[in-house]
C-alpha cells in the first residue's frame, strides 16, 4: 500500500517540547558537521593568506632580480642628478625582503616601494610603486632593449591618468630616453 503524504504531514522543523523552543538542525549531527567542516575551510583560508603573502614578497624580489630591474639608472650615469636633466633611480632589495625604488632627483630624494612586479608575455616588466609623498599608487611598464638600455613605456596613475603612454610622454609626445645601468 503506498501511502500519501499531505503538507499537514510535515514535520516541523522546530518543536516546544518541555516548553522550550528547540531547533532539530541545532541537536542533530548536521549542526556539528556543519561547524565542522567551516571551520576547517576557515583553518584552512588563514594559513593559505598566511603562505601566500610570504611568497608574494619573495615572487616580487625574484621578479625584479630575474627580469634584471635592481641597480641604478639614469639617461646619463656621468651626469649628476637633477630634475630637468634626469634622474638617478634605483631599486634594490631590502634585507626584509621589500623591494624598495630610490629617486635621487640632485636637490630631492625620495624612497618608495614597489608593491607589484610581473612580466607579460613580451617581456614589459609592469611595475607599481607606491608614494608616501603623493598619497598614491603608480603603475608603470619598463622594457629592457637587447643592449641592456632600459625605456618606460608607460606610466600612469591609480586613476589611469598618463603621464607617458606607448612610450612617449603624454604632454610632449617625445619619446622617453633610453637608462643605461649605473653601477
Amino acid at each position: 500500500m503506498t501511502r500519501i503524504k499531505f503538507a499537514s504531514d510535515r514535520r516541523l522543523a522546530w518543536t516546544t517540547a518541555g516548553g522550550m523552543l528547540h531547533f532539530g538542525i541545532l541537536r542533530g549531527g548536521a549542526f556539528q558537521d556543519m561547524t565542522r567542516w567551516l571551520s576547517r575551510w576557515t583553518t584552512a583560508a588563514v594559513v593559505w593568506v598566511a603562505f601566500t603573502s610570504t611568497a608574494g614578497a619573495e615572487t616580487l624580489a625574484a621578479t625584479v632580480e630575474q627580469w634584471g630591474l635592481l641597480g641604478s639608472w639614469a639617461v646619463d650615469c656621468a651626469a649628476r642628478p637633477d630634475r630637468d636633466r634626469g634622474a638617478l633611480l634605483t631599486y634594490e632589495i631590502q634585507k626584509d625582503g621589500r623591494v624598495m625604488y630610490r629617486r635621487n632627483f640632485g636637490e630631492a630624494k625620495d624612497e618608495n616601494e614597489v608593491v607589484s612586479a610581473t612580466v607579460n608575455a613580451e617581456g614589459l616588466l609592469n611595475v607599481m610603486v607606491y608614494f608616501p609623498s603623493l598619497h598614491q599608487t603608480r603603475e608603470f611598464g619598463l622594457l629592457l632593449a637587447k643592449d641592456g638600455s632600459l625605456r618606460a613605456i608607460y606610466n600612469r596613475s591609480e586613476r589611469g591618468a598618463y603621464t607617458i603612454r606607448d612610450g612617449k610622454y603624454v604632454a610632449t609626445g617625445a619619446p622617453t630616453p633610453a637608462q643605461q645601468r649605473c653601477d
